[in-house]
């Protein structure tokens, strides 16, 4: 029997998004000038909101010793969740670029981010609205699970 899974999302221009989520665009269009990419010269940034408003940044961190480097994603989810551990993250933005320029298209969060993020939906019972910038426009996920509908959460583990 083939089955099969559907992933919804929206697609709007930066101009049709609301004064909230284009601020939190722009918080992730700005950390990733904070990237340290000298290996793949590819930026990546971040901009994670808490339930409360507080919104941390991250960027992509490489190191010579591969894999010791970290995405964007997950600097900022675990910087929020080290310093605010009761607070859930409503709302994560994304983007990227290279030396010269953000990406056209949206690119999307690699698969250890995506596990981090399903799990952080778990713990909270809470969904993560997701952002992916790209000059573009911008793709919009209701839930990070959606970008990982087949995940590997603790409750697999019993």
């Amino acid at each position: 029997m083939q089955k099969h899974i559907t992933i919804p999302y929206e697609f709007h221009a930066l101009s049709e998004l609301s004064a909230a989520d284009r601020q939190l665009i722009d918080q992730a269009i700005a950390a990733t000038r904070n990237s340290y990419s000298p290996y793949s010269h590819f930026r990546v940034g971040a901009a994670a909101l808490l339930a409360d408003g507080t919104v941390f940044i991250g960027a992509n961190q490489e190191n010579a010793a591969f894999p010791s480097g970290l995405c964007a994603e997950r600097t900022a989810l675990f910087a929020a969740q080290a310093q605010h551990p009761e607070q859930p993250v409503v709302a994560l933005a994304i983007a990227a670029g290279n030396a010269n320029s953000l990406t056209s298209k949206p690119i999307s969060p690699c698969g250890a981010c995506r596990q981090v993020m399903t799990e952080l939906e778990d713990r909270y019972h809470n969904e993560m609205r997701v952002m992916l910038y790209g000059t573009d426009g911008v793709y919009t996920f209701r839930s990070a699970h959606d970008l990982l509908p087949l995940s590997f959460i603790g409750d697999d583990m019993k």
